[in-house]
């Protein structure tokens, strides 16, 4: 994940994102778990958005992401600062857990940074051991429908008052495997604006796969959502967004 200079102008960009939405699907879970939920790591965490709103619900959040550029931006926020643990930590590679958590999350398609079936597997197999006895798994990612209909093939733009971007959606050799070329424009002094460039590399498997690889790590009772419903079960091809949830 090449979270770079764009971590600079990330919120002000992604702030159409809805946050919100997670965050009703999370409390959700949460209310509906079998034990009470009190720890949570947020794995991919980006700048922090929806760490700091956990931790403002009284949740004890660690936020981790192997991009220290991100994690610097999601530490400006002075009143997360002492609440929040950060953690630097590529999830697909060993990590010694400080501690271990009620519930993992890992929200706005992060997983489908992981492009690589064995990589998928390393990192839902590091996910397991961060999570106490009968924790819980939360996470989602894009349809193979959305990847493959919406965005291959597509180009978006938008212009703020301090930043714009350009963002190609690009066909890899694999299905469900995609390109994201980036060119942003920010504004630093006046009228002048630098422009930089990245690319990011996503790839998403048939819901049936990310099952499969979660049953061989050894998690259990695997439940699936899409697009925000907090019904069970209720998707289908042309879903856009598929969550899944699975418990230790």
């Amino acid at each position: 994940m090449a979270y770079h200079k764009m971590a600079d102008v990330y919120d002000a960009l992604m702030d159409h994102v809805p946050y919100d939405d997670w965050m009703v699907m999370i409390q959700h879970i949460i209310a509906q778990a079998e034990k009470p939920v009190q720890s949570i790591i947020d794995i991919g965490c980006g700048t922090g958005v929806i760490t700091r709103k956990l931790a403002a619900g009284g949740y004890t959040m660690t936020g981790a992401d192997q991009s220290g550029d991100m994690l610097r931006q999601a530490q400006k926020d002075a009143t997360a600062a002492n609440s929040i643990n950060w953690l630097e930590a590529d999830i697909t590679q060993s990590v010694d857990w400080e501690q271990h958590y009620d519930m993992a999350i890992s929200c706005c398609d992060v997983m489908n940074y992981i492009t690589d079936v064995s990589e998928v597997e390393k990192a839902f197999d590091n996910i397991y051991h961060a999570l106490k006895t009968d924790g819980i798994f939360f996470f989602d990612v894009h349809s193979m429908h959305t990847v493959e209909d919406i965005y291959i093939g597509q180009t978006f733009a938008d212009v703020m008052e301090e930043a714009a971007y350009i963002w190609e959606c690009i066909p890899g050799d694999e299905t469900g495997e995609m390109y994201h070329q980036l060119t942003f424009f920010q504004q630093e002094q006046g009228n002048h604006f630098t422009r930089f460039q990245e690319t990011h590399h996503q790839r998403t498997f048939p819901a049936a796969t990310y099952q499969s690889i979660l049953k061989k790590i050894g998690f259990k009772k695997i439940h699936i959502y899409a697009d925000f419903s907090l019904e069970k079960g209720i998707w289908d091809e042309q879903s856009e967004r598929i969550f899944f949830l699975a418990e230790k």
